[in-house]
């Protein structure tokens, strides 16, 4: 019987410098898709997964990521008095219980398997949790990690959200080797962080969801360097592969957006717009006069 995943970890300790100059005064993860930030996402999807322990990996200059979930008292008060109450349950949505979230500094950038292994003494060493980088934003009608969650509870094991990608992008992720096709789940037989060219074992490359067995956390324990001379986790998690936990790649059903980058970011903000009641029409009609514009210049 596998355990409950109840914690996750959020690596936000990164300095966005591909957004500079917005990031030169605010974290990237506070930067606003339509009208939430991209740290929102990931902790509704957290919510959704039946996650109630939030730990949030941080580097100097993340102040306001963690004002973001703090009560906001006069601006509370100021929208009850003006009978606002839709905007008040949006602004209590925002708010996180005394207790649920974590907060551990980063105080070296030496890759996403350290900063996982920066939250090691918040988890407990014999429970499953859960890692989301918020820079991959994934709508879906059901959220990707609770699609993970489903699937790990009766599979086990460690367990990384993946998607299929065009053969020139591949080198840009991490890639999996696998062992057996089972439609959503694939089992992996080896993993490989940015292969070089046509060196790359598949195009099922990992994305920001995991699923993590304890015993990552006791591999990560031994500071391995890895790719670009950082720890990484992808390394972590293959030293599983082989052992009677195993790891498995799941094929989640949604759309990934990489807010990392600016035009995935553009490309997310548009997708949402159009998603929205509210929205929806208005952003339609200004897309429509512009392609009719492009096309009447050609």
């Amino acid at each position: 019987m596998t355990r409950k995943v109840t914690k996750a970890i959020f690596p936000v300790a990164g300095l966005g410098t591909r957004f500079l100059p917005a990031t030169k005064s605010i974290p990237k993860e506070i930067m606003t898709l339509v009208d939430r930030p991209l740290i929102q996402y990931a902790i509704d999807e957290a919510r959704a997964a039946g996650i109630r322990e939030f730990i949030f990996v941080t580097s100097r200059g993340k102040g306001a990521l963690e004002d973001y979930f703090d009560h906001s008292p006069i601006l509370e008060q100021e929208l009850r008095r003006k009978g606002k109450d839709k905007l008040l349950e949006v602004l209590k949505s925002t708010n996180m219980d005394s207790g649920a979230i974590a907060y551990i500094r980063q105080h070296k950038a030496l890759g996403l398997g350290h900063a996982v292994w920066c939250a090691r003494r918040l988890l407990d060493p014999k429970e499953p949790f859960a890692v989301i980088l918020p820079d991959d934003v994934i709508a879906a009608e059901k959220p990707c990690l609770q699609q993970m969650v489903e699937a790990y509870e009766e599979h086990g094991g460690s367990m990384v959200a993946a998607m299929e990608v065009p053969a020139e992008k591949v080198s840009s992720y991490g890639v999996l080797d696998i062992k057996e096709d089972m439609g959503d789940m694939v089992s992996v037989k080896g993993m490989v962080e940015k292969p070089a060219p046509g060196t790359e074992p598949s195009n099922l490359a990992v994305i920001g969801r995991y699923i993590l067995d304890p015993a990552v956390m006791n591999n990560l324990n031994q500071m391995k360097s890895g790719a670009g001379g950082e720890i990484q986790l992808t390394d972590a998690i293959a030293d599983e592969i082989g052992t009677e936990r195993g790891v498995y790649g799941y094929r989640f059903s949604g759309q990934r957006f990489d807010c990392g980058s600016k035009a995935g970011f553009l490309q997310a903000t548009i997708a949402f717009g159009l998603s929205r009641d509210d929205l929806r029409d208005e952003l339609q009609e200004y897309l429509d006069e512009l392609s009719a514009v492009r096309a009447a210049a050609q």
